[in-house]
């Protein structure tokens, strides 16, 4: 008997977007533990007897194997633990420029994206309003039409002077970046985690070099008692130690590695969240953490005017509202003629992000 039989259809599981959902997962949760594979592998575990990620057929022991299949996790002879790979590495810088310029473009700060327009090289994804003077050959045809057609309709469809876009261009100029970040033990008092976001501002800027500027160059210090340099690769692994803020150590370091940079454009990111309150003087540590140290506040000032003498340009992403923290930040940045952003946490990214366009466009004299 010819025709069709109909049973109940049951989909067979999906694995391999399991995997996905579970690494995009494990990744997150490595920036916080620090990447401490034991711990993230602990919380995983602990939130897949909550809310049941896996099946009967895909569980995390799976997960693990597949891990170490694909070259994330490695296991070390010695003591059997299990660690990232450089593979590991990368894909959670990936996921932070995936998460901070995702936003970026869906979300633009119209107040901190500051264009400032002349002739260039490389084309940008924005576009400006046509001006006298600008190049004819770089007109957004889509745009403009679009324009033209909203402003005028399509029965007396005509294309004037103010319909006109014109595609941005950043100049083809080497900048040297340097990101200082604050890993004094105030990043994680008050039960606010702000070590975590700052990592994944610095993983994605990162990224975003490497991927889109590879001839720029970044280089990334901490500060607490002291200040070093760090490599991107070490960014997952970043922890709060129990220091005080010696803002004066990040910017001497800082300035030393943008003197042996030969580029023009020459800029200081600097992520903290609280005031100086550390120096260090003939080897010895001088420190007060109550309230603003003039000893400390006059060499911080001292290196911004420097800086400024020296063509480096310095912005402040502040994450603390405190008055008097604001009125430090604000005469430290009029010193150096930079820039200062009181940012919350969850906008700390975009505006890193904004800020960094926004010098890649600026001339440099």
């Amino acid at each position: 008997m010819s025709g069709y039989a109909f049973t109940k259809y049951i989909p067979k599981p999906n694995l391999a977007g399991q995997f996905q959902q579970l690494l995009d997962l494990f990744k997150e949760i490595l920036v916080y533990t620090s990447g401490d594979v034991a711990e993230a592998l602990n919380w995983l575990t602990q939130l897949d007897q909550h809310y049941q990620i896996t099946t009967d057929q895909y569980g995390i022991g799976d997960f693990i194997s597949e891990l170490e299949e694909k070259g994330f996790l490695q296991k070390n002879s010695a003591e059997g633990s299990l660690s990232i790979t450089p593979k590991m590495e990368q894909g959670i810088r990936q996921s932070s420029l995936e998460q901070v310029f995702g936003k970026l473009k869906k979300s633009r700060k119209g107040s901190h994206l500051s264009h400032i327009n002349g002739n260039g090289d490389e084309m940008d994804a924005s576009t400006k309003s046509f001006q006298f003077g600008d190049d004819i050959h770089q007109i957004a045809m889509s745009e403009s039409i679009r324009n033209a057609h909203i402003h005028h309709g399509i029965h007396d469809f005509r294309m004037e002077d103010t319909d006109l876009e014109i595609l941005e261009t950043t100049s083809g100029f080497q900048s040297s970046t340097v990101l200082m970040i604050d890993i004094s033990h105030s990043m994680i008092l008050y039960g606010e985690d702000r070590i975590t976001p700052a990592k994944k501002v610095a993983m994605a800027l990162a990224e975003l070099i490497q991927k889109k500027y590879p001839k720029d160059t970044l280089d990334i210090i901490v500060f607490g008692n002291d200040a070093w340099q760090i490599q991107v690769k070490d960014l997952p692994y970043l922890q709060v130690g129990p220091y005080h803020t010696n803002t004066v150590a990040g910017l001497q370091l800082a300035m030393e590695l943008l003197r042996r940079r030969k580029n023009a454009n020459k800029n200081i990111f600097m992520i903290t969240d609280g005031k100086p309150t550390c120096i260090k003087e003939n080897g010895f540590y001088y420190k007060n953490s109550f309230g603003l140290d003039r000893k400390i506040l006059n060499k911080t000032y001292q290196l911004s005017a420097q800086c400024k003498k020296m063509n480096i340009h310095i912005t402040t992403f502040m994450i603390a509202k405190d008055p008097y923290l604001q009125d430090f930040v604000e005469a430290f940045t009029q010193i150096n003629q930079g820039k200062a952003f009181y940012t919350s946490l969850k906008g700390l990214g975009e505006y890193v992000f904004a800020d960094y366009a926004r010098n890649k466009k600026r001339t440099v004299r």
